[in-house]
């Protein structure tokens, strides 16, 4: 009579992940014995359909035994392969009842995730991610094969946990994007994709009716090096005229940009696009702290750099001229250098053309600068 000690079992895994083997399962089973057929049945069968109803016959037979988790993962991975996702749903409540198990919990997310059913992935992906971490908790250095391999697959379960609510909070109405983005938040603070996910998140917030807490979260999530949110509380110090605050945040953010790590699935173009943007971004607020400050000359080297990014944002963009315009015409008069002035002016006509709160006052400047250079 053998005993056999069930182990990893190769997988391909569908979605974002690359996982490649499920979280193994150390129970003993006497393939001799009907428990023990329908196990090893199990565990070797590449059938959807069979494997569904090979786990549901064992599952209504012997629903406390100490496989059910396992059955129960491999139950919900036909039926998600059937898109069969209520049915996955309930049979992990059904084992989840009778003890976490992380497999069966990331087949219950990514039946949550298929459904856009917002409330179940919120309470599956917290469960998935609490079962992954006590894998990862629990684990010793060690430098066995298999081991190494279900360490690393429990990390990248719980990664998965977290993506599930990014991604589907790009996709929800602002006040569900709000929520799903502080249950993130909260589940992890330092997760990777709240950098993605910080301008729609703040976006959301005004959109919902609570844009008085934009400036608390950006504030919150700059604290983790999240440059899209130390950009956004450099924005809040800059209309609350902290200009320290506002230069301090811009360099910490162009910091976290040039240190930032490329996301896996992100061409290198696209990585680089990015990069630019922020940084054109963090080069305007700098160029703002120091106009505040009346530091023009380093002002007019951070805007001019940011000119070509901010351009596509009419508003930033007419700012920017307008500080450039304030800033040539401040270092060109003292000196009498006129055609700093000069520049200044170009830039004073170039704001005054862009309609906003800054085309008055910046034709305004533009007429007078143009008298002190004799109509030149």
């Amino acid at each position: 009579m053998k005993s056999y000690v069930a182990g990893l079992v190769l997988l391909v895994f569908p979605g974002v992940l690359s996982l490649t083997a499920q979280e193994k399962q150390n129970f003993v089973f006497n393939p001799s014995t009907p428990e023990g057929q329908i196990l090893q049945a199990l565990g070797q069968e590449t059938d959807d359909a069979r494997k569904v109803s090979l786990g549901q016959d064992f599952l209504a037979k012997y629903p406390k035994h100490e496989a059910a988790g396992w059955v129960a993962a491999q139950l919900e991975s036909g039926l998600l392969a059937q898109k069969d996702n209520d049915k996955v749903l309930e049979v992990a409540e059904a084992a989840y009842a009778n003890g976490p198990d992380m497999d069966a919990a990331y087949f219950a997310l990514k039946a949550a995730v298929a459904k856009e059913d917002l409330a179940q992935a919120k309470k599956w992906s917290a469960r998935t991610s609490e079962a992954a971490r006590k894998i990862s908790s629990s684990a010793k250095a060690t430098t066995d094969a298999d081991e190494k391999q279900e360490l690393e697959y429990a990390k990248q379960v719980d990664a998965y946990s977290e993506y599930a609510l990014y991604v589907l909070a790009l996709k929800a109405q602002p006040k569900d994007e709000v929520d799903l983005v502080e249950t993130l938040i909260k589940q992890n603070p330092k997760s990777q994709y709240l950098p993605q996910v910080a301008n729609s998140y703040f976006a959301a917030l005004n959109k919902a009716g609570e844009g008085s807490k934009v400036c608390s979260a950006a504030e919150k999530l700059a604290a983790d090096k999240n440059a899209e949110a130390m950009l956004a509380a450099a924005d809040c110090s800059w209309r609350g005229n902290h200009a320290d605050r506002v230069l301090s945040l811009a360099a910490k953010a162009a910091e976290a940009v040039n240190t930032r790590a490329k996301p896996e699935g992100v061409s290198d173009s696209d990585f680089a696009n990015q990069k630019a943007a922020l940084l054109g971004s963090a080069n305007f607020y700098t160029g703002i702290g120091y106009t505040m400050q009346m530091r023009y000359g380093p002002a007019n080297k951070a805007l001019r750099a940011a000119l070509p990014t901010v351009k596509s944002n009419t508003q930033l963009y007419a700012i920017a001229l307008f500080d450039l315009g304030l800033a040539n015409y401040s270092l060109g008069k003292p000196v009498g250098d006129k055609a700093q002035m000069r520049q200044g002016l170009q830039f004073f006509q170039q704001s005054a053309e862009i309609s906003g709160p800054m085309q008055d006052q910046a034709s305004r400047n533009a007429k007078l600068v143009l008298n002190e250079l004799g109509g030149k």
